[in-house]
């Protein structure tokens, strides 16, 4: 049975002064402890929220890192610096894509720092506007998996603990919505290219995150989707009313997929 996830991208937002009280709000909005809950503040806020999450059982997040274990690398975070305040990590996040021209080659090579440094990997796919509209959807995701996914296989195997969001990029911000079963076809699509990957059991346990301007009110027509499990949520996760009731829609799908698992 695969887990239901739910991680918030803070992105550039909160000072490290706001960073703590507010994830502890939210902790304490979601106690729901069948729904894996992770956060992601920035860089300078990880010990803030470290602190404030102990003993929550939420847990905490990096938004990114570096492609190289230490160096010459003015600015950049490498994944043993995250090891100590951060248990997982996004790698290849649409924005990083667009601001910093980041390729699946180099997103792979940070996937092969999570993996020495044990932090647990959410890799960011998602098609732009004109690639849905030209038929390229399930093609462009794919690519972007297996191009990432090929430098960690050839350097140790398939990843067990990777986390795949797929976030439409046309849907991010823009007022433009998904729908459920576009984000099912995708997760299935996903999990075809990781199993000719390598991935364990055809890729049916691999995880599949929607992330694409998720609210509470739209969560629940994803999180009804058997094929996906759980959100990577950005804006609404600075909110604790917005989280509480995502993970609270996100418990719901966890129960019925334990009460199924009990059943059979």
């Amino acid at each position: 049975m695969r887990p239901v996830i739910i991680a918030g991208n803070w992105k550039m937002n909160g000072l490290p002064a706001e960073a703590g009280p507010l994830a502890a709000a939210i902790a304490a909005a979601m106690p729901h402890p069948d729904v894996v809950r992770v956060l992601c503040p920035p860089f300078v806020s990880l010990a803030a929220v470290d602190a404030a999450l102990a003993g929550t059982g939420v847990a905490v997040g990096a938004q990114d890192v570096h492609a190289e274990g230490a160096g010459a690398y003015t600015g950049g975070v490498s994944a043993a610096m995250l090891a100590g305040l951060a248990t997982w990590c996004i790698v290849g996040h649409s924005e990083r894509r667009r601001d910093q021209g980041e390729t699946d080659e180099l997103i792979g090579h940070k996937l092969l720092r999570c993996r020495e440094a044990g932090l647990r990997p959410i890799l960011c796919v998602g098609e732009q506007l004109a690639e849905r509209e030209a038929g390229q959807a399930e093609a462009t995701v794919q690519a972007q998996l297996a191009g990432a996914l090929r430098v960690v296989t050839a350097a140790g195997g398939f990843p067990d603990d990777l986390v795949v969001a797929y976030e439409p990029v046309w849907a991010i911000g823009t007022g433009r919505t998904a729908r459920g079963a576009d984000a099912s076809a995708m997760a299935d699509a996903i999990r075809v290219t990781a199993a000719a990957l390598g991935a364990p059991a055809d890729g049916s346990r691999l995880p599949v995150l929607y992330g694409g301007s998720v609210t509470s009110a739209s969560a629940g027509e994803f999180l009804a989707e058997p094929a996906i499990d759980g959100a990577l949520v950005g804006g609404a996760s600075l909110k604790v009313d917005e989280m509480a009731g995502i993970v609270a829609r996100a418990a719901v799908t966890a129960q019925a997929r334990l009460e199924a698992a009990g059943a059979a």
